[in-house]
């Protein structure tokens, strides 16, 4: 199921000042229900491009549909959310 542009909004305002903390990946289990949200230390993803950056976080997008989890650019295919700090 493809990240809906209202869904995107709500992401990006749950995000635009929150930390990376548990009740940042909370909000966005409301915000967008059906995707797996999860946090994650910077240093466990630093080789990424984030798919959204915020003042706080970094967002990045994960592609679970094959056997192996990926980072995508592309929210037609994304199955979850993962929040990283940016320090």
């Amino acid at each position: 199921m493809p990240i809906a542009t209202e869904q995107l909004e709500a992401i990006d305002a749950t995000l635009a000042t929150a930390a990376a903390d548990q009740a940042a990946v909370s909000a966005l289990r409301q915000v967008a229900p059906g995707l797996t949200a999860m946090r994650c230390d910077k240093a466990d993803i630093q080789d990424e491009t984030p798919f959204r950056t915020y003042e706080n976080c970094d967002l990045f997008l994960i592609d679970a549909r094959d056997h192996c989890v990926k980072i995508t650019a592309d929210p037609t295919v994304a199955t979850g959310l993962v929040v990283a700090p940016k320090r």
